[in-house]
């Protein structure tokens, strides 16, 4: 397999067959994000991604799922990324499913009977970062897109009939939004509804645009308690149909799965008796703390 750089997944595709149909990241702005800055977005020819399925049909041949790297390989447009997703519906007989990265405006790219049309070819899930419900706080962070685009988005998803599994950061906001930020973002789950949803904690990484308002003093990193409070804050106030909620990312200071809306009010509890005790012990250490 062919990659270039470092290649990133979801934690749910952990045992996925990562085929890299683009590079990078189309939009590559998000000031805490330094996944990509090394990379100039592309899209991969067929080709290349053709070569890449016919090595892993020699190792992996009933692979169940696929996962299309790198950050947005929604983006692709649907003219290129057919052809992509019949190849590899084709070449592995016992696909289940394949993931894929959107972002919101990859997706108002596509039109509903364009996601249905990759549904029926084998796409089952759609990744999207929203990372927060407050609209001062993605501005800050140039997220670059707005709520209103965000609900018609996973809107389209929904509709299309693919899973929707989208991820908050808790600490985005800094101690001056805290409060604020987590409680946008656990009403604004709340209206777009999503299946699944993935809190990771805040992690200021070196050469980002955060880490150099850290440095200058325009940016205070909220401390793992007050990280605790948001979570907390966050499922008292998301409401949604069915979802399982997941803070066990190795970003988070205190591992969290539960379905909502069925036991939120004991996952609060548990949150809250943690943060009674602020007892260090119950919280994963610093130093085993990952992106």
């Amino acid at each position: 397999m062919k990659y270039e750089g470092a290649i990133y997944r979801p934690p749910s595709e952990a045992y996925s067959l990562i085929l890299q149909a683009t590079v990078g990241c189309s939009h590559n702005k998000c000031s805490f994000c330094g996944s990509f800055k090394d990379k100039k977005f592309r899209v991969k020819s067929f080709e290349e991604i053709r070569e890449d399925v016919e090595e892993a049909k020699q190792y992996a041949r009933y692979v169940k799922r696929v996962f299309l790297a790198d950050g947005d390989a929604l983006i692709i447009p649907q003219k290129r990324l057919l052809p992509i997703v019949e190849l590899i519906r084709e070449s592995f007989p016992k696909l289940e499913r394949i993931g894929v990265y959107g972002n919101v405006k990859s997706i108002l790219k596509k039109s509903v009977e364009d996601l249905k049309r990759l549904r029926k070819l084998g796409v089952g899930i759609l990744y999207l970062g929203i990372e927060s419900g407050d609209q001062v706080t993605l501005d800050r962070i140039c997220k670059g897109t707005t709520l209103d685009k965000t609900v018609q988005a996973a809107a389209r998803v929904k509709e299309a009939g693919i899973t929707l599994s989208v991820t908050v950061l808790l600490g985005v906001g800094g101690i001056e939004r805290s409060g604020i930020h987590a409680e946008e973002t656990g009403r604004f789950l709340s209206r777009i509804d999503p299946d699944y949803i993935g809190a990771l904690s805040i992690i200021v990484v070196p050469g980002t645009r955060l880490a150099d308002e850290v440095e200058k003093g325009l940016f205070e990193v909220p401390d793992p308690y007050m990280l605790l409070e948001e979570l907390a804050i966050m499922i008292e106030n998301t409401d949604v149909t069915h979802a399982f909620f997941a803070a066990n990312h190795a970003s988070n200071y205190l591992p969290v799965k539960v379905w909502l809306p069925e036991e939120k009010e004991r996952a609060v509890q548990a949150i809250r008796q943690v943060l009674s005790r602020r007892d260090p012990d119950l919280l994963r250490p610093e130093f085993l703390r990952a992106l």
